[in-house]
Formats: C-alpha cells, structure tokens, sequence
C-alpha cells in the first residue's frame, strides 16, 4: 500500500510538470520528486513484501506518465538532431516489437525490469539535469545506446521465458 502511494505521487508529480515552465525551479522540484518516487517504491514493497502485480503495472504506468510529461515539456526546447530522432524512433520501434512479442510469446502484457532499463532510466532522468553542462547532442548519443541495449536485452528476455 505504500509503495503503490508512492507510485501514485509520481504520477501526481509528473502531471504538475506539465503546469510549469520547462528549466524553471518548479518544474525541477517536481521532476526530481517525480524521479525520486521512481528510485524508492519498488525497495519499499520489496522491504514491505508487498510487492503485487497491480504494484508492477502501476509502475509501468507511472513511468509512462512521468515520461510523457517530461517529453512534453523538454522537446519542444531541446534541439535533437534528425540522426538522433531517427535513432529515437528505431529504438520504439524495438520496443513495440517487444510489447507484441510479450503478447504472442506470453499471452500477456509483459514489463521486464532489467538492470540495462533501470540504468537507461537514470540516464535519461539525469540528461534534463545535465543540460547546462553537456551539450545535448552528445548526452543523447549515450542515452541512445543505453536505451537501444536495453531495448535489445529486454527483447531476448520476452522471448526466453
């Protein structure tokens, strides 16, 4: 139960992203907290031993909303090159190949919590807060490889169990 509370207030936070101008304070103190609850609930319910199921897809829900609502906020101001939107839209594309796998091999919805994820999702967390100091067109280069490994790996996972 609080655990799935925490899950909630990322999906709280990620929505009052959206309210705030990109690169102001407010919108960094509820993208951190919004991080933060990332980082901490699944080791709650792990300590808990309430980790569930419903716990593990409104993780993935949560991550989506966080995600989106980053997205939303920071690629309107961000200037991506056409290579890395191509190399972004070739990792979706992998991805969406694993959703259908994970329905075809497994008859289900399938989330892999992988180690390559969780490092790509702190890569990507961290990219918005390095801006200042690293040019995005090379802090996107590592978020990409990160992110098209990861991608890979959770592929042959899905559909090696």
């Amino acid at each position: 139960m609080i655990a799935n509370t925490i899950t909630c207030c990322r999906i709280l936070f990620s929505i009052l992203m959206l309210f705030f101008p990109a690169f102001s304070g407010s919108f960094y103190a509820c993208y951190i907290i919004a991080g933060i609850t990332d980082m901490i609930d699944g080791t709650v319910a792990r300590k808990l031993g309430t980790s569930s199921q419903f716990g593990e897809k409104l993780d993935t829900v949560a991550d989506f909303v966080f995600v989106a609502a980053a997205l939303y906020k920071l690629l309107p101001v961000m200037k991506i090159s056409r290579a890395i939107w191509i190399w972004i839209g070739l990792i979706a594309v992998i991805k969406l190949i694993n959703i259908i796998s994970g329905f075809v091999v497994q008859k289900r919805f399938v989330t892999v919590h992988s180690l390559a994820n969780k490092i790509t999702g702190a890569v990507l967390f961290a990219l918005p807060l390095t801006l200042s100091l690293i040019d995005v067109s090379y802090s996107a280069i590592f978020v990409c490889l990160a992110a098209t490994f990861a991608a890979i790996q959770e592929g042959h996972i899905i559909r090696s169990q």
